[in-house]
């Protein structure tokens, strides 16, 4: 081979007649910078001559092993150059921001998912474990997020940004994550799926939504949208369809006929992001707009599809209908184990021989020297009631006492240790927070208001929209109490008054279901 030639003139030894002075003329190797590895492509066949030439030279260590190598350099494997995943069985560093800015580094190997890494931070943060923390990628340039899927590697999609882009992970609630296995009907709208139920008459819109989700499959959505032009600022309104190919548009109308239909992205291969300055950055029309990212953009706005939805409805269902796209059966899965997981406890370790369920469930009599575990049932019955009456007289007492005392500093500031106040923030601060947690009905949260200096106000979404009510304090006959529909109800405080709306739905739409929280890392 011609290039085994070449190969073999590199450790051809030096003539007689020329010294090494000869080596450096122009007919010469070129001169290799020690500061760059060389590659020297092996051959089948090596010359004998090369152990000459190599016990000629004296033995110098190399002091950057790491850089030569090309499965260990951190430059010539980067994956920014093209090189493929992150390597299994090494360590990176990930950095995760909290919704205060705070910064946490965390060294997780090659493998690490979105939800070991949820995990992980729940326990050194001490925050209460469900499947509902998520783990966000952020791109502040771009304003543009979305929420990792339990499965996805972090070290991978940390890997895709660019260098030096304003990129981020952010450790933060997510009650929207499996909403589409929960409130599957209210998710995917009736005129959003007409064509399947055109085709499956028979069948009823939730069972038809069910068997979709069952089977790890997406129902055809289609519904307008506005389109960003690309390199330009001018938005148009197309009608979409969301098919088992892809997803295409009409450039006539409605129309359905392949002549008209416009194949426009490929989703297996993008990655969808909700726009959160949708309107600043881009001039989109509403402020529910969305963005398909191809893989290969790494950076800048060119090469992003803008779309933009009428209503917060449409765009989450557009989104939902994307996530079962690209991740199909994959995402149920991550459904039931992150409900299996919530019905085991959160042992770090082996699991003992007995439940804390059961040992917290077995009835005690401490009314001797020593504590005795109760097996009589109808003895166990007795213990309850009486525990009970004796509950309600301590209550009783409680809400009798001098009006000095429920305006006490303790009394009045209770509820400041509560993880659903987040004291005084604006109202459109609140309902940033809310969306970036999830529109779910019974999401809320409550803060000082602004208006009343003296009042507070309960936000809590409802239909994905985030209404207020007034909470006022007042005073009757010495007592202090708090109200939401001018005294027809009242509760002491606001921790009784959180925990009745809990329960019982009273005026408002719906019970109060899940509290924003945040937790400092």
């Amino acid at each position: 081979m011609e290039g085994g030639a070449q190969q073999s003139s590199l450790w051809e030894p030096p003539e007689q007649d020329g010294g090494p002075g000869e080596r450096d003329g122009g007919e010469g190797l070129p001169e290799v910078k020690r500061s760059q590895p060389l590659f020297i492509h092996g051959s089948s066949r090596q010359p004998l001559q090369e152990e000459p030439r190599a016990s000629s030279l004296p033995s110098i260590p190399n002091p950057f092993p790491e850089l030569c190598s090309p499965s260990n350099s951190p430059i010539l494997s980067s994956p920014a150059l093209g090189q493929g995943p992150p390597r299994e069985g090494t360590s990176h560093v990930v950095k995760v921001f909290g919704e205060d800015g705070a910064c946490r580094s965390l060294e997780v190997s090659a493998g690490t998912t979105a939800r070991q890494l949820c995990e992980t931070l729940v326990r050194r943060t001490r925050a209460l474990h469900d499947h509902s923390w998520a783990l966000v990628e952020l791109h502040q340039h771009l304003a543009l997020e979305r929420c990792l899927e339990d499965h996805e590697s972090v070290v991978e999609v940390q890997s895709s940004w660019a260098p030096g882009a304003d990129s981020r992970f952010v450790f933060r609630k997510n009650f929207a994550k499996y909403e589409l296995f929960k409130s599957n009907a209210s998710l995917f709208p009736e005129v959003m799926v007409s064509s399947c139920l055109e085709a499956n008459k028979s069948m009823a819109h939730s069972e038809l939504i069910q068997n979709f989700l069952n089977s790890g499959s997406c129902p055809e959505v289609q519904g307008f949208l506005q389109l960003r032009e690309a390199g330009r600022k001018v938005w148009k309104r197309f009608h979409f369809s969301l098919r088992r190919s892809g997803l295409y548009y009409s450039t006539k109308g409605t129309s359905k006929d392949p002549r008209h239909l416009q194949y426009f992205a490929d989703l297996t291969e993008s990655n969808i992001y909700y726009v959160t300055q949708g309107k600043k950055l881009y001039g989109t029309p509403t402020e529910f707009g969305f963005c398909i990212k191809p893989h290969k953009v790494r950076s800048g706005a060119k090469g992003l599809k803008l779309l933009c939805s009428e209503d917060e409805q449409s765009r989450s269902c557009w989104m939902a209908a994307f996530r079962l796209f690209k991740y199909g059966m994959q995402l149920y899965r991550n459904y039931q184990q992150a409900q299996a997981r919530l019905s085991q406890p959160p042992w770090i370790g082996p699991t003992p021989l007995r439940s804390v369920s059961d040992n917290a469930l077995v009835a005690m009599d401490f009314s001797g020297c020593t504590g005795r575990v109760i097996e009589n049932p109808n003895e166990v019955l007795t213990a309850a009631l009486e525990e009970a009456q004796a509950w309600r007289k301590k209550t009783t007492h409680r809400y009798s006492l001098p009006a000095a005392c429920h305006s006490s500093p303790l009394s009045a500031a209770i509820h400041r240790t509560q993880p659903w106040f987040h004291g005084r923030i604006s109202r459109e601060d609140t309902q940033q927070l809310i969306g970036r947690q999830g529109l779910v009905d019974g999401v809320f949260l409550v803060r000082e208001s602004q208006r009343n200096p003296k009042g507070f106000v309960l936000s809590l979404c409802h239909l994905q929209r985030i209404k207020h009510y007034l909470i006022l304090p007042s005073e009757e006959e010495g007592r202090l109490y708090f109200t939401m529909d001018d005294g027809q109800t009242r509760f002491a405080d606001l921790i009784q008054l959180v925990e009745f709306h809990q329960i019982n739905r009273g005026i408002l739409p719906c019970k109060l279901r899940h509290y924003c929280t945040c937790v400092a890392l």
